[in-house]
């Protein structure tokens, strides 16, 4: 394969070409009426409600998991009956996307997904400054951007998933840390997302520079790593998707994806492990895009993504993050798998936005550019 930037990978794709989802259903309209003559149980303004209700319409870029971002979009239709549809797309396409439309874009609202990306499109000007009233919930402010253009619902640990009855059946012991990871006995088991299109990649790709102390080492780190990986995938969870199948031996992935998979889909046999030298973090983000066409139920889904009608239903729809807001309720399960919300790395958000561009082309071009693991669809 050639050496293709990001949006040669993206192109490629096909991602402006994905259709919206409708989330709603028969009961809007009333649900509406009753959320406008009582109290809003998300805590909104009341003329923000009726502005946003008169535009009557809101389309959300969805960057978690599909399970948890159709119901939380159904969700606000019902309270506020504005139509309101989504596309499923990882940060990185997102990002591609926007930058792509130039300050016009198709969507109104992103939601969820690892936060790089969404500060990358901060530094770009593409994100719309707004201060909701439901930030004040926010338990600290690291959970939001310098300059207010977004805000965190979540906190996801980055970590390493196996198959626990294929290392046995290989012979071979699960590693501790991501070093262990350059062990030739991993050679052709290990799965990652693809750099050019998931947040999750970039993430660790920073994380890596960051673990390693400069660019360079990470990249080498990075390069080594390369020689052991079977396959790029194109989203985040893609390794985690695989793991109880076994079609991927070992995976690097947000660690509430694996939970996902043992709680939900009843696979048993995966491993997680927290690495020992110190796990990154994301935290997963929300925000206005800037010329949206309908700016008023932007800021109400801002409101609301910031509200327990919203985030409390992430454990009930196979999200198992750790929330960053001071009235939700948090999710038992990511504690009983051994998660710590504090026990993370000091991540550099600022190095990332400064430098996350440079990063990656620079790794891709350590790469060569890529060949046909690299997922991009």
């Amino acid at each position: 394969m050639n050496n293709l930037t990001r949006r040669g990978f993206l192109g490629a794709a096909g991602i402006t070409t994905l259709g919206l989802a409708a989330c709603g259903g028969s009961g809007s309209s009333s649900a509406a009426s009753g959320s406008s003559a009582g109290a809003d149980p998300v805590g909104a303004d009341a003329d923000l409600i009726k502005a946003a209700q008169d535009e009557g319409e809101l389309v959300v870029y969805v960057s978690c998991e599909e399970d948890y971002g159709k119901p939380a979009c159904s969700h606000f239709e019902e309270l506020y009956g504005i139509k309101t549809t989504y596309q499923r797309l990882s940060t990185e396409e997102v990002l591609a996307k926007i930058e792509e439309e130039g300050g016009k874009p198709s969507g109104d609202v992103w939601f969820g997904g690892t936060t790089d990306p969404y500060n990358m499109a901060s530094k770009e000007g593409l994100l719309e400054v707004v201060e909701p009233k439901n930030a004040s919930h926010l338990i600290d402010d690291i959970y939001k951007s310098t300059e207010n253009d977004w805000y965190g619902i979540y906190k996801g640990i980055l970590g390493i998933m196996y198959n626990k009855e294929e290392l046995d059946r290989l012979g071979i012991d699960a590693p501790e840390d991501y070093d262990d990871l350059l062990d030739e006995k991993y050679k052709g088991l290990v799965w990652l997302a693809n750099y050019n299109t998931s947040g999750t990649a970039l993430l660790f790709m920073n994380t890596m520079i960051q673990k390693k102390g400069s660019e360079e080492a990470g990249i080498e780190f990075l390069k080594e790593l390369d020689k052991n990986i079977a396959q790029y995938t194109k989203s985040g969870s893609g390794p985690s998707k695989n793991i109880g199948t076994a079609e991927c031996t070992v995976g690097i992935g947000m660690l509430h994806d694996g939970i996902y998979q043992i709680v939900d889909n009843g696979y048993d046999n995966i491993g997680l492990v927290v690495p020992s030298s110190g796990a990154s973090f994301e935290i997963g983000a929300t925000a206005a895009l800037k010329g949206a066409a309908h700016p008023n139920a932007a800021k109400l889904w801002l409101e609301y993504a910031l509200s327990p009608e919203c985030v409390d239903m992430a454990k009930d729809n196979g999200s198992y993050q750790f929330l960053v807001i001071d009235n939700a309720t948090q999710p038992e399960q990511a504690e009983e798998y051994g998660l710590d919300p504090d026990n993370v790395m000091d991540y550099d958000f600022e190095d990332a936005k400064e430098n996350s561009e440079k990063y990656r082309t620079d790794l891709m071009e350590a790469l060569g550019g890529g060949d046909d693991r690299f997922q991009t669809e």
